[in-house]
């Protein structure tokens, strides 16, 4: 492990001899991409350090122990060996999950997706509550939303809203959100306080750039339509709207938001972009013979991932066991307690994979 931490510590310096290079700072592109990994390695190298300063601190009191007589000095090596050896095991742990290789579509851009399911005007509402939780999160990182395309009810609820968001590290921190939300809660139109149980999926794609995936612009049919529903004065008038049709795989895609025509083209092809691509890497996954049987992080949308009660304030993540009595404020956006330990726990069965294989 200490061989692997000197490596790293060569690798930052190299970057950092890229980073001052006029012919790397020349390029923002490359810039990013390197200030993007030497930050991901100061991560690792945080707790490597730490491991080769206790290494070190355990090497040279097993040196004193093995020359030194005088009893006093030895109890107190003694002592410190006791507290040093745990914390060396816990840190070459950490150590290990930090170098497990990451998802290469960890820092990418994100697609979101929420849909009402089962519960008519309660899931609308759930899946709007669920909308403004993520905005609220995305605001606290620092993150951009752009609405893509939505499909509101009259009293605030959305059967489906589609959403990108632009920062770094947003498909690695939101990609756990992929699955079925159960809510259980009394309706404010239940006038009896029964609760009820209802549900909304969201799925999450990473950005898809052009390098990613090619589309055959004779593989796509697109019809333009009058738009419906809540809108500014376009509504009705002008054919903005824009269905986009990807005819070998049948994946379709509707935008109606804006009044451009080109906008809503625009905006629909992201969209498609990014479930092309999800559905490619899901062919891919399933190719593999080793493909986790966890439902971390794969994106598996046909499973309850997660249940809201509201009348105990408790959240629950059924992949990991994870309860927190704290729903106010996880619905006010504070998600870091939920999605720290389901990364943390996505790298730990990504680790016991090496480990069998």
């Amino acid at each position: 492990m200490i061989d692997i931490v000197n490596s790293l510590e060569a690798k930052l310096e190299k970057l950092d001899k890229k980073l001052s290079d006029p012919a790397v700072l020349s390029n923002q592109k490359k810039v990013k991409e390197i200030s993007r990994e030497r930050k991901e390695l100061m991560e690792i190298l945080e707790v490597g350090r730490e491991y080769k300063k206790v290494y070190q601190t355990i090497k040279d009191d097993e040196k004193v122990r093995r020359e030194e007589s005088d009893k006093e000095l030895l109890e107190m090596i003694h002592a410190e060996l006791e507290e040093l050896r745990p914390r060396l095991e816990e840190l070459e742990e950490q150590l290990k999950l930090l170098l497990v290789p990451r998802d290469p579509n960890d820092a990418k851009n994100t697609i979101m997706e929420i849909r009402a399911g089962t519960g008519g005007e309660e899931a609308a509402l759930f899946a709007a509550d669920l909308f403004r939780m993520y905005q609220r999160y995305i605001e606290e990182n620092g993150w951009r939303l752009e609405v893509m395309t939505s499909n509101p009810t009259g009293v605030g609820g959305f059967k489906e809203i589609i959403f990108l968001v632009e920062g770094d590290g947003a498909y690695g921190n939101l990609k756990f959100e992929s699955g079925v939300h159960r809510v259980q809660r009394v309706p404010e139109t239940e006038a009896s306080g029964r609760i009820h149980t209802s549900a909304a999926s969201v799925a999450v794609l990473p950005e898809a750039e052009d390098v990613d995936i090619d589309i055959d612009p004779n593989d796509l049919r697109i019809d333009v339509y009058r738009s419906s529903g809540p809108g500014g004065q376009s509504v009705n008038t002008t054919d903005s709207a824009v269905r986009i049709t990807h005819v070998p795989t049948g994946l379709v895609v509707s935008c109606q938001d804006e009044k451009s025509q080109l906008k809503n083209k625009n905006k629909a092809m992201k969209v498609l972009r990014a479930r092309l691509l999800d559905k490619a890497t899901a062919e891919q996954n399933a190719a593999r013979a080793s493909q986790r049987k966890a439902q971390v992080s794969t994106g598996d949308r046909s499973a309850k991932i997660r249940t809201y009660n509201f009348p105990q304030g408790r959240l629950t993540d059924h992949r990991i066991g994870l309860t927190l009595y704290k729903l106010d404020s996880i619905m006010e956006g504070e998600l870091d307690d939920v999605i720290e330990a389901l990364k943390l726990e996505d790298r730990a069965e990504r680790l016991n994979e090496i480990e069998v294989a």
